[in-house]
């Protein structure tokens, strides 16, 4: 079909005759569509009936897909993007003009950025890709402030169970690590409780947490665990008062880290991710999207195309203050977030992939200005936004667009209407193939490459959603330091793949815990169980305190009984000792040990 252009007097009676027509039957869902801008009218103008129709209707598409990827419109009615396309501007309601896209297509300069590792690499194992985020001062951190917390306990609780002899020892950086590794090895293994992990039941006996750490003293490390001083934190009243403090720390270590290691491609996109979190908080939040629902909320912008985290926000309530640097004035809380992840990234060419809540006129244009150029979905009622042609209904699979200055206004109807706002994309279309089908439907390009690149975020937590190692607790800053942890491991392993590794996730996942739970590699790779693998006895080595070197023997112990031998097993990382006629075989075979 050739291309249709009307004058002003006919479209906007084409445009009567079509709100006529839909009029005259309320229960057709496309004459719920129309919408004003915010800055002309609002629901509050509409009758009371109206209005709760429109609440009942669906609301706006979901931001990860925004086209249903099932529709059955046919392309080969339509030979061009703008085909029945409206020429007649809107009547004026703001600053902004809108004019039909003949043949745009969007100045965009050659992308400038120096994507990829920004460390040295050569000769990393798994573990000093994970150590430069995992690093020595961050664990040096983490054993002051808990054995500094345990002395303040101890103090204020003199009756508590780390008080009595032997409750407590400071825990030094090589049982820090262990600790941690343990804790990540919860998301390979995860049974319901804490406790059996170290149960002797065959049901729920897993050697290696017995081996590595005490129960008792897991638990007391879990207890203790602080990043930051309580006793130097502001009052509630003070203005320095930061609702984040305890967590202070490793936010800053990990995202002057994360933007160190990597810099991202040239398509980033900046979305939410949500730490599951119950309990009584004045920030937690409740997107009903997530699959937690309940929690901290976390702002990422992350690598579309590997998910890397370059750089991330903690939500901390609504009357936090965002003040980026540079930031244009005219920009309202979300575009300041936008901007404050964005900035480094700013005059570089970077194209950005955002959903309707951080979509606005005014920071598309603002970065556009530093060439950076933008692409999400966009509200109905967005202020600047055109009036009448959202109003007039248009068929399945149909596409309407607008300009205004270096901006497109594209609308699809596919279920229902989707609408996309863009710097980066002309007015052209692409075959796109139906699931479960051989035919193939026309989209717009704008529409294509948002599936394409606004999951970057959802990338890293869907890989993490298997592996989830936090426990339940009452501090919610703990399952905060969890998260962040098995984020910076996942954007280590994405710097073991671009450094040309082809090994899985998985395969990473447990290369960084045999080298965190047990410092000798070669032993940890040879045999981290009691059970199965090759084991050698050998002597136990003199101590210079008794004229012969004895243990007391593993298996007779178990069984109440106190006997004494001068053999140990050289192989198992904790070397116990063991009588050689029969303990040794025994403990070795049996699942009770």
């Amino acid at each position: 079909m050739a291309r249709q252009l009307f004058t002003v007097e006919e479209a906007y009676a084409q445009m009567l005759s079509d709100t006529e027509s839909a009029s005259e039957d309320d229960d057709d869902p496309t004459f719920l569509l129309s919408t004003a801008s915010s800055s002309s009218s609002s629901d509050d103008d509409e009758p009371p009936r109206r209005r709760r129709r429109r609440q009942a209707e669906p609301g706006a598409p979901h931001a990860r897909d925004p086209v249903a990827h099932t529709s059955t419109s046919s392309p080969g009615a339509r030979t061009g993007f703008l085909a029945h396309q409206i020429s007649a501007p809107e009547p004026p309601t703001g600053e902004l003009s809108w004019c039909p896209p003949v043949d745009y297509e969007p100045v965009i300069p050659d992308f400038a950025g120096n994507p990829g590792i920004q460390i040295p690499t050569v000769g990393f194992t798994e573990i000093d890709y994970f150590s430069f985020f995992f690093s020595d001062p961050l664990v040096n951190l983490m054993v002051e402030q808990t054995n500094l917390y345990a002395q303040q306990f101890v103090a204020q609780h003199p009756s508590s169970f780390l008080a009595r002899p032997g409750g407590w020892t400071p825990v030094s950086a090589a049982e820090m690590r262990t600790f941690w590794g343990l804790v990540l090895h919860m998301g390979l293994v995860q049974k319901p409780s804490v406790r059996q992990y170290w149960s002797g039941d065959v049901l729920y006996q897993t050697p290696l947490y017995s081996m590595a750490m005490t129960r008792s003293r897991f638990e007391a490390i879990r207890k203790c665990l602080h990043y930051a001083d309580n006793a130097a934190c502001p009052p509630q009243t003070d203005p320095a008062y930061d609702r984040l403090y305890k967590i202070r720390p490793i936010i800053d270590h990990f995202g002057a880290a994360f933007a160190q290691a990597y810099i991202p491609g040239r398509e980033v996109a900046i979305d939410e991710s949500l730490v599951a979190f119950k309990g009584r908080l004045s920030f937690r939040q409740y997107i009903p999207t997530k699959r937690a629902r309940y929690g901290v909320k976390l702002y990422k912008i992350c690598e579309s195309t590997s998910g890397y985290t370059y750089k991330f926000r903690v939500y901390k309530g609504r009357d936090s203050r965002i003040e980026p640097p540079e930031c244009p004035p005219t920009l309202g809380v979300s575009g300041k977030i936008v901007w404050d992840l964005l900035h480094p990234l700013l005059d570089k060419g970077y194209h950005l992939y955002v959903d309707n809540f951080y979509t606005s006129i005014p920071l598309f244009k603002s970065l556009a200005a530093r060439s950076t150029f933008a692409c999400g979905t966009v509200r109905k009622n967005q202020r600047g936004l055109p009036t009448y042609p959202l109003q007039v209904p248009i068929p399945r699979g149909e596409t309407r667009a607008l300009t205004s200055d270096n901006l497109l206004l594209v609308r699809y109807k596919d279920k229902r209407d989707v609408l996309m706002l863009t710097t980066i994309h002309g007015n052209g279309i692409t075959p796109v193939s139906v699931r479960g089908s051989t035919a193939t439907v026309l989209k717009p390009d704008c529409i294509v490459d948002y599936n394409r690149y606004m999951g970057g975020v959802d990338l890293s937590d869907q890989v993490l959603q298997p592996y989830n190692a936090m426990r339940k607790t009452r501090a919610w800053y703990k399952k905060v330091a969890v998260y962040m942890v098995q984020v910076a491991l996942y954007n280590a392993f994405v710097l073991c793949r671009s450094a040309g590794s082809t090994e899985t996730f998985l395969q990473f996942y447990e290369a960084v815990l045999k080298d965190l739970i047990f410092s000798d590699r070669e032993r940890a790779g040879r045999s981290t169980s009691g059970i199965g693998g090759q084991h050698f006895p050998g002597p136990v080595p003199h101590t210079g305190k008794k004229g012969r070197s004895q243990k007391n023997c593993r298996v007779c112990c178990k069984r109440g009984i106190r006997k004494d031998t001068t053999i140990q097993c050289d192989t198992c990382p904790d070397h116990p000792g063991l009588c050689v006629i029969n303990c040794f075989r025994e403990y070795h075979t049996s699942m009770e040990f």
